[in-house]
């Protein structure tokens, strides 16, 4: 049986990828803050699916969280075949009226974690000459959309670039570029959600089984979804001017608020 490790695990996309996973016979290691959640979380999946699952308290905002999840995933006798890099959060507020602290926070969340966390997998993967890598971004990676956004964007092609650095080693990474997705993601971010049309809210289990679908298939980025597929061919083609003004009025119509 192999073995994946999930960050953020006990909520929304990552608890979608725990389940789906361990439907598929993989034993887990689950990752986040919560040490009550996620051992809640393992019993379940190991008394649904009969899987082991591993459980590692772990905060990512801080250098010992990202420390503790590395040194796991360097563990050459218990190794990790997939990693998803899903721990991730928003802040609610333009630019100016969220803290420098919280916008730090969340480059150490989504780039310096993701970063590091790859490079430790992707070494013992490499050597084992067979791995995979699911680093979630966001189609805000597409769209100038503040600090969130950028971060995302900066995921995206890292894990592009990444990919092409290692193409024939048989380790795949790819960028999963969800839409909204009903998780506890505004929730915790204090944003409210009556605004957003539900034709623009996906499934969580449904998105990641196109995202496994996608990775299966070799895509460096996936975009799980018809709509929000046809919607990013749109951002392809605007002006980047025109595109500025278009997402500041749509994520004020349609975003949190």
């Amino acid at each position: 049986m192999t073995t994946a490790l999930i960050t953020g695990a006990t909520a929304g996309i990552g608890a979608a990828f725990a389940r789906r996973l361990a439907a598929d016979g993989r034993n887990l290691v689950l990752v986040a803050r919560d040490t009550k959640r996620l051992q809640e979380q393992a019993t379940e999946l190991h008394d649904r699916h009969g899987i082991e699952a591993e459980v590692l308290t772990a905060d990512l905002s801080r250098d010992a969280g990202i420390a503790a999840v590395e040194r796991r995933l360097d563990d050459r006798r218990h190794p990790v075949d997939l990693l998803v890099n899903n721990a991730g959060f928003g802040n609610k507020g333009r630019f100016l009226e969220v803290s420098m602290a919280d916008e730090l926070t969340m480059l150490k969340v989504h780039c310096e974690a993701v970063l590091r966390l790859t490079a430790a997998a992707a070494g013992p993967m490499r050597e084992r000459g067979r791995g995979g890598v699911v680093n979630v971004a966001s189609v805000a990676a597409f769209v100038p959309r503040g600090t969130y956004g950028a971060s995302k964007s900066w995921v995206v092609q890292f894990t592009q670039g990444v990919a092409r650095d290692m193409a024939g080693s048989g380790v795949r990474l790819m960028a999963l570029c969800p839409g909204f997705v009903r998780t506890e993601f505004h929730q915790r971010a204090g944003m409210g959600t009556d605004n957003i049309p539900g034709w623009m809210w996906l499934d969580a289990d449904k998105l990641v089984e196109a995202a496994l679908a996608d990775l299966a298939r070799g895509k460096t980025v996936s975009i799980p979804d018809p709509r929000y597929k046809a919607l990013m061919g749109a951002v392809k083609l605007a002006p980047r001017g025109l595109l500025g003004g278009i997402t500041s009025k749509t994520g004020r119509k349609y975003g949190p608020r």
